[in-house]
């Protein structure tokens, strides 16, 4: 079983505000638990939320960008 984050525990994570994990809340961009009137996030949609934006970079030939005369 996941570990429960608190929203603040994945604002630290992610290192932002308290408001943008509330905010992918709010927008359901993120998989989240209510507990009585508590929201909490399982560790594994954190990793998931991060890996799915990661942009990787892009490897280009050497040469291979060159600039229109």
């Amino acid at each position: 079983m996941d570990r429960l984050l608190s929203v603040q525990e994945v604002a630290e994570v992610l290192g932002t505000t308290v408001r943008f994990p509330r905010r992918l809340i709010e927008e359901r961009r993120i998989t989240f638990v209510r507990v009585g009137r508590h929201v909490r996030i399982p560790e594994s949609a954190v990793s998931a939320y991060i890996a799915e934006h990661t942009v990787r970079p892009v490897t280009v030939r050497p040469g291979a960008l060159r600039r229109a005369a």
